[in-house]
């Protein structure tokens, strides 16, 4: 089932993304969420228009956000997200469907692109937003540093 989140689902989320940032490079983010943090970003981009969505059946099996890409007015139809799966729930369609309702949702919004910004050690994230329609648009070299090494983010692009 995928819904909308809520501040309660922050601790499950938090347990899905931590180790996610703890021991991967898909995320460049070296510090890991706290359940408060979690529970404000949903808070936030729900008071923006946007969306955290979660799939669980019954447990979580992963959560996708977007907001806006950039600040600013300029910006405001341009979209970016985050989606992230429990290891388990991977090949069972729960990202295609999470993906589907943020940008559903973006779009009902006014949203014109939704945005992936993707490790570029990510291999298997690539191939997924490239199934779901997502191009390829930039490569910033070395744009993040963890574990000790520069990596590249792959910047890919879906017209909603």
């Amino acid at each position: 089932m995928i819904r909308r989140a809520t501040p309660a689902d922050a601790p499950a989320i938090a347990a899905l993304w931590n180790p996610y940032i703890r021991d991967t490079a898909v995320t460049f983010n070296a510090a890991e969420k706290s359940v408060a943090e979690v529970a404000k970003l949903i808070s936030d981009r729900d008071g923006l228009g946007h969306a955290t969505f979660v799939a669980e059946v019954p447990d979580l099996l992963g959560f996708a956000s977007y907001a806006q890409f950039r600040g600013g007015i300029g910006y405001a139809t341009c979209m970016e997200h985050s989606i992230l799966l429990a290891p388990h729930a991977r090949g069972r369609g729960v990202g295609r469907g999470l993906l589907s309702a943020i940008c559903h949702h973006a779009r009902a919004g006014g949203a014109h692109q939704m945005i992936a910004g993707v490790s570029a050690e990510n291999a298997e994230g690539q191939a997924f937003h490239a199934r779901l329609g997502f191009d390829e648009i930039a490569r910033i070299r070395e744009a993040g540093f963890k574990f000790g090494r520069y990596i590249d983010l792959v910047l890919m692009q879906k017209f909603l």
